[in-house]
C-alpha cells in the first residue's frame, strides 16, 4: 500500500468519523434538550449539512471526500478511482463511521458500544433511500469539480433529510455505523441491508442517468463528494 493511498484512506476515515459523530451527537443533544421530534430532526439536518460541506471543502483535494462506499463505487465506474482501491476506501469509511459513533457516545457519557433498536423497515423507506442516493450522486456528478460542490452537496443532504421518509441516510458506511447507536439516529441491524441495497441501486441508477443526460459533453467525473 503506497503512502499516497494510506493518506487518502486516513482522510476518508477521519471525514466519515466526523460525519457520523455529527449525526449521532446531534441526535443525542436533541434528545436531551427537547422532546420535540421535529426540532431534533431540524437540528440533525442543519448540523449534518454544515459538517458535510466543511469536510468536502477541506478533504476533497486529498481523497476526493467520498465518505460513502456508494460514491466510491460510482467513482470506479467513472474511472476516477481504481477498482483495486474500492474495498480499502469502503473499509476506511466503515471503520471511520463506527469510530465516529463511539466517539459521540463517549462525548455524551453514553455506553460506548450499543446496538440500535430504532425500527426503519418498510418498502417506503427503501424507496426513499433509492431516491436519496440517486439525488446525491446526481448532484455530485453534475456539479463535477465546480467550487460550489461542497455547498451543493450540503444543501441537498439538508433538504433530503426532510423530503425523504427515511431522513436520507444515502450512505452504506453511515448506515452500518448507525447500527451501533441506540439513539434517535440508529437503525436496527436487521433493516440495514435494505437501506444499503437501496443506496447502491440509487447510486448506480444516477450514474447511468447522468451518463445518458451528458452524453457527448465534457464530463469531469466523480472525484469528490460524499453523503449523509
Amino acid at each position: 500500500m503506497t503512502a499516497s493511498l494510506v493518506r487518502r484512506l486516513a482522510a476518508e476515515g477521519i471525514g466519515t468519523a466526523f460525519l457520523v459523530a455529527t449525526v449521532v451527537g446531534t441526535g443525542l443533544m436533541g434528545e436531551r434538550m427537547t422532546g420535540d421530534a421535529g426540532l431534533q430532526l431540524l437540528a440533525n439536518a442543519l448540523a449534518t449539512a454544515a459538517m458535510l460541506g466543511v469536510l468536502i471543502a477541506v478533504l476533497a483535494s486529498i481523497s476526493g471526500a467520498h465518505f460513502n462506499p456508494a460514491v466510491s463505487l460510482v467513482a470506479c465506474l467513472n474511472r476516477t478511482l481504481l477498482w483495486s482501491e474500492l474495498a480499502p476506501y469502503a473499509l476506511a469509511q466503515i471503520l471511520g463511521g463506527t469510530i465516529g459513533a463511539i466517539a459521540a457516545h463517549a462525548m455524551f457519557a453514553e455506553p460506548l458500544l450499543q446496538i440500535a433498536t430504532q425500527q426503519r423497515g418498510s418498502l417506503a423507506l427503501g424507496i426513499s433511500e433509492v431516491v436519496a442516493a440517486f439525488g446525491l450522486v446526481a448532484v455530485i456528478l453534475l456539479a463535477g469539480k465546480r467550487p460550489a460542490l461542497p455547498a451543493l452537496v450540503a444543501f441537498y443532504i439538508g433538504a433530503a433529510y426532510w423530503f425523504t421518509a427515511s431522513t436520507s441516510f444515502a450512505n452504506p458506511a453511515v448506515t452500518i455505523a448507525r447500527m451501533f447507536t441506540d439513539s434517535f439516529a440508529g437503525i436496527r441491524p436487521i433493516e440495514a441491508p435494505l437501506f444499503i441495497a437501496a443506496q447502491i441501486l440509487g447510486a448506480v441508477a444516477a450514474w447511468a442517468a447522468v451518463a445518458w443526460l451528458t452524453h457527448g459533453q465534457d464530463q469531469t467525473g466523480t472525484h469528490s463528494g460524499p453523503a449523509g
